[in-house]
């Protein structure tokens, strides 16, 4: 129960930035919760996916977004809309920043599609970046004239507290918009393609992942079935692996965060060129 002297708070947080700068990993670590897949490759999230902080006198409802990139593909076109449409309608924008990186153009790009006066910017991995580094991006980004600033590390937890404590501020008096325990709005089904879907990134090759989607197919619990969809027949020999090795192998990580007693069948099919055409991107959902 809310504590009577204070107003309950809620709303929306949008966090926006180029791929990789870890928006995934700050939601699920202000959440507490694997809501989001998480890789050292870019362009990870294709998704907009809500991850869901509900104490007694606040909910905070944060809006992970796919980075922000020049597209080449229709996939990459759909992505950064639909990263750029999460940024309308929140009460509070979060610019995220990479401190072991420079401020660069793509930073600039972001940044000049947000109300950034308005914002809060958030430099994340400073316990991957020296102080020099922080310092550096800290400097640059306070060149924005945004709201506040926030020095952070998903990773570590550092600087989460002062963060979450200043983005509750932000938020008007209401209600929650999510009942206790729930944690994301992402249908179970999506969550467990977008799980073989992070094995696939972590086990493939560097050019294979851009050419893969994750679809369920079949959901008769615990009995659960997952195609993916590569463009080209010889990636489907990759995504398989000799004699079904690498198959094999993203099915056990997949089924290990998975419920006990699941059974994850997974089927490779190819569609050639998916992602260049805009009518099989909205199929697979995107």
């Amino acid at each position: 129960m809310a504590d009577e002297t204070h107003e309950h708070r809620s709303g929306f947080v949008t966090l926006l930035g180029r791929p990789n700068v870890g928006k995934s990993s700050l939601v699920n670590a202000i959440c507490g919760h694997k809501i989001s897949i998480v890789s050292d490759k870019p362009q990870t999230t294709r998704h907009r996916i809500m991850g869901v902080l509900t104490r007694p006198d606040h909910q905070l409802v944060f809006v992970d977004t796919p980075g922000l990139h020049k597209p080449v593909t229709a996939l990459g076109a759909r992505v950064n809309a639909t990263a750029l449409e999460a940024g309308h309608d929140v009460d509070v924008t979060c610019l995220v920043l990479d401190a072991t990186q420079r401020f660069g153009t793509g930073d600039r790009w972001v940044a000049d599609r947000i109300d950034i006066g308005e914002s809060v910017v958030i430099v994340n991995k400073i316990d991957r970046a020296d102080r020099a580094q922080v310092l550096e991006m800290l400097g640059a980004a306070g060149q924005l004239g945004a709201r506040e600033y926030f020095p952070v590390s998903a990773r570590t937890g550092a600087g989460l507290d002062a963060l979450v404590e200043h983005l509750v501020s932000l938020l008007p008096a209401g209600p929650a918009f999510f009942t206790d325990g729930e944690v994301s709005d992402l249908p179970e089904e999506r969550w467990v393609a977008e799980l073989v879907r992070e094995q696939l990134l972590a086990v493939t090759r560097d050019e294979l992942p851009y050419s893969i989607a994750t679809e369920v197919v079949e959901w008769e619990w615990p009995r659960v079935r997952v195609d993916i969809v590569v463009e080209r027949e010889s990636q489907k020999g990759m995504v398989i692996g000799k004699r079904g090795a690498i198959l094999k192998q993203v099915g056990e990580r997949a089924r290990a965060q998975m419920p006990e007693g699941a059974y994850l069948e997974l089927r490779v099919k190819v569609d050639k060129d998916w992602q260049r055409r805009p009518d099989r991107v909205e199929r697979l959902g995107y």
